[in-house]
């Protein structure tokens, strides 16, 4: 009994230290999806855990050309609305799923570029 007994604390225990862990990203952005379509690009911390927040938050803007009808996609830096927000507080519930920007990727390079 008292053998089940360990096991089991030490079940709990590490099940714990799962819940309350965070995963590192290597790269220094990341592509963030909501699980109702919204797309966020940035340095996302605390993912895993209970509280991830997301800062240097960019996002897409697709705007259409009235005389070409030709669509035109930009990066937005976020901070800009009225409320000036520096950070995204994000519930782990709604995150459906998170990729690395690659250093040399498209959205990389944007933001570089929006950063200078």
């Amino acid at each position: 009994m008292a053998g089940l007994l360990v096991i089991l604390a030490a079940a709990l225990n590490i099940v714990v230290q799962l819940r309350g862990s965070s995963t590192q990203f290597p790269t220094r952005y990341e592509a963030v999806v909501l699980v109702n379509g919204a797309l966020y690009f940035g340095h996302l911390q605390g993912y895993g855990g209970r509280s991830p927040i997301l800062t240097e938050v960019y996002y897409i803007v697709s705007q259409q050309d009235p005389a070409t009808k030709q669509v035109k996609n930009i990066l937005v830096k976020r901070g800009k609305e009225l409320h000036g927000p520096d950070r995204m507080y994000l519930n782990p519930a709604q995150i459906l799923f998170v990729e690395p920007v690659g250093p040399d990727s498209k959205v990389a390079q944007l933001i570089t570029q929006a950063n200078k």
